[in-house]
């Protein structure tokens, strides 16, 4: 069969209609991200071009090797035949373009045979994963699915389904080679020179036709995916920016701090990489389907807030373009509600398969909101100003801190090997005090030497970051380092996973670089490998353990707490970096929750399903909340801190031996 592009059609020549086609789409596909390019730079200077190493290896496992996609193992396996099938057969453009040009006269001789059959494996595994795709949607559509339109991904999938069946029609008709099973099959068919010449024409005007609405649509992350990834956040998950940064990278001190505006009101101030973001978005829905917000009902959708920036983009593309500004602001966008939602527990960024990072887009319109703006919750102005006053969020004075200890015999505000800070909770919070005795008990039985700072200790400044208040932050952390550095402190054990996070992974900015946090459970754990502290004996209960948002899945303390208890009995069927929220972080402990709309609800009733008589915790706010959670819900199960079970067994059998001797005497 003589190649379609040198047939003549009329007067005109195949390769004249490829390179009109091919012209029209290209130039229409290169205009349309000229302009999403020039509106993602319109954002303010991020430097995201250090630490090439570890970019490139996130590239390599990330987004070639879609580690995160496969975490959906069925919509992921999918997902994965269709892109690393489109990578392997792209190369063939070159030859469908050239009339075979390419294997006839440039490829080696020697690599024909290896390279047809790597072609052939990659629209083979994308028809595979587009008929699949296909059929989920069509015949099993997905609950998150159901009464939204699938117009457009469908349109796309039954694309690809044209361009992959084509492919196999147009390689019969060129002698197809063993390493072409399928081509030689279809050989075997019989189809006749015109419908191959029809399915040649049928499988351009396809890709011409994806090509136009790739810009168009969620597919765009063909394009912005790679970049997305490469220029991703390598901090530590959740880590927030300072205000102002020096040339060493380090936080500007608030007596030299001299700034004109404080986070975002408006597009150009989110940074070029969080603008990469709305290009980049799937539409997957996974942030949407793990948001504790979402899931109880309130307006955050994570997922809408990529798109509402984006959208944004484009609506108003000529105005920003020109260098102007739209009357609508960013927080007008997104909404308050929705801003004020987030209990910023990062699990729409840990699940997001191409790095996209929502929760700073959040945070950042909070610090606008709280420090520019003051349009803001005013419930928040209890907490904000017992902060100021008193630094802990309850309003109790400072002497009061640790009174809690009084008859602990420990170093107050003395050098010691190891400081437990100790929170504002476990200060002031009757039921957390508990937890506060049980771990330093714990650790003065190990035989360690051990102090807190008692009135010396301020807030870590966590509630007052996540709620916008960055100016307050700073000033309590510039406060408590200069305490750190005057007593000498290295090492610190906090029983708050929002201090052990606070004090572990954002004080270093402000000059603790070499400060060692440990979260409780983690010295817990290390005691009893050493034989320090004894083996948990659960004496027949059953027990579950909650992973908090910022110990687990942004601390990466999964098996410490765990090995700790001796194992869990049962698993909540949400664990681990997979946990659901408690509903507390965010400053949400500080903020009013429509009682119908209550996270802690639905994470109380998944803990209560795994019928265990004790949940074990390792957050003071977690605690709180999921014990609510579970009176809400009719449950009795013990909530107890890790630290407290351990305890309690100590002074168990402390007291049956008291008892033995004193029955001996």
């Amino acid at each position: 069969m003589e190649h379609p592009l040198l047939i003549d059609y009329g007067p005109v020549p195949g390769w004249i209609i490829l390179i009109i086609l091919g012209g029209l789409s290209s130039s229409f596909f290169l205009f349309q991200l000229n302009k999403a390019i020039r509106l993602v730079m319109l954002g303010s200077p991020d430097d995201r071009f250090d630490s090439w190493g570890i970019r490139i290896k996130e590239v390599l496992f990330g987004w070639l090797g879609q580690k995160k996609v496969l975490r959906d193992r069925v919509a992921g396996t999918m997902h994965v035949l269709m892109f690393w099938g489109f990578l392997m057969l792209a190369s063939d453009m070159l030859d469908l373009a050239t009339a075979n040009f390419f294997s006839d006269k440039i490829l080696p001789e020697l690599l024909i045979g290896p390279w047809n059959g790597v072609v052939e494996l990659g629209y083979l595994s994308a028809l595979v994963g587009a008929s699949a795709a296909l059929i989920r949607r069509v015949v099993f559509t997905p609950e998150k699915l159901k009464g939204k339109s699938q117009l457009e991904g469908n349109f796309i999938l039954i694309l690809i389904l044209t361009i992959t069946t084509t492919s196999f029609i147009i390689e019969s008709k060129e002698d197809p080679i063993p390493w072409e099973p399928i081509g030689v099959w279809v050989e075997t068919l019989g189809l006749s020179d015109s419908f191959a010449i029809a399915s040649y024409w049928a499988h351009m005007l396809a890709i011409f036709t994806f090509l136009v609405l790739i810009p168009l649509s969620k597919h765009m992350h063909l394009v912005m995916a790679f970049p997305n990834v490469f220029f991703h956040d390598i901090e530590p998950m959740g880590k927030m920016r300072p205000l102002a940064v020096d040339e060493s990278g380090k936080a500007v001190s608030l007596d030299d701090l001299d700034i004109d505006s404080f986070g975002v009101n408006s597009y150009g101030q989110y940074t070029w990489r969080q603008l990469i973001d709305g290009w980049s978005c799937t539409s997957c829905a996974r942030c949407q389907d793990v948001c504790p917000a979402y899931a109880s009902g309130k307006s955050l959708n994570p997922m809408q807030v990529i798109h509402d920036v984006r959208d944004y983009a484009n609506e108003n593309a000529p105005i920003l373009l020109s260098g102007g500004q739209p009357e609508e602001t960013m927080m007008q966008r997104i909404t308050e509600d929705a801003v004020w939602a987030c209990t910023t527990c990062n699990a729409c960024v840990d699940v997001c398969p191409l790095y996209i990072e929502h929760v700073p887009k959040l945070t950042d319109l909070r610090r606008n909101a709280v420090m520019e703006t003051m349009e803001y919750p005013e419930v928040l102005n209890v907490a904000m100003g017992n902060l100021e006053a008193a630094s802990n969020p309850y309003g109790f004075g400072t002497h009061e801190r640790a009174d809690w200890a009084s008859d602990l015999d420990v170093k107050i505000g003395q050098p010691a090997e190891y400081i437990y800070f100790v929170g504002c909770a476990a200060s002031f919070d009757e039921r957390n005090q508990k937890v506060a005795r049980a771990t330093i008990s714990l650790m003065k039985q190990a035989g360690l030497d051990v102090g807190i700072l008692g009135m010396q200790e301020g807030c870590s400044g966590d509630p007052a970051r996540r709620a916008g208040n960055e100016y307050l932050f700073q000033m309590l952390a510039e406060t408590n380092i200069s305490t750190f550095q005057e007593l000498g402190v290295k090492r610190i054990v906090a029983s708050c996973p929002h201090c052990f996070h606070t004090l572990g992974k954002e004080y270093g900015d402000y000059g603790a670089d070499e400060l060692e946090v440990f979260h409780h459970t983690e010295i817990m754990a290390k005691l009893q490998d050493e034989g320090k502290l004894p083996e948990l004996d659960k004496n027949g209960k059953s027990i579950t353990y909650h992973d908090p948002c910022y110990l687990g899945r942004m601390g990466d303390i999964v098996e410490e707490p765990r090995a700790v208890l001796g194992g869990v009995d049962v698993e909540v069927d949400r664990h681990g970096k997979d946990s659901f929220c408690c509903g507390a972080g965010g400053a949400q402990m500080w903020m009013e929750e429509d009682s119908d709309k209550r996270v802690n609800k639905i994470r109380a009733e998944e803990i209560a399903a795994t019928g265990c008589d004790t949940v074990a915790i390792g957050c003071p706010f977690c605690s709180i909340m999921v014990k609510d959670g579970l009176d809400s819900v009719g449950s009795e199960m013990d909530v107890k801190d890790v630290a407290e079970l351990l305890w309690e067994q100590i002074v168990a059998k402390d007291e049956e031996i008291q008892k033995s001797i004193d029955i001996n005497a």
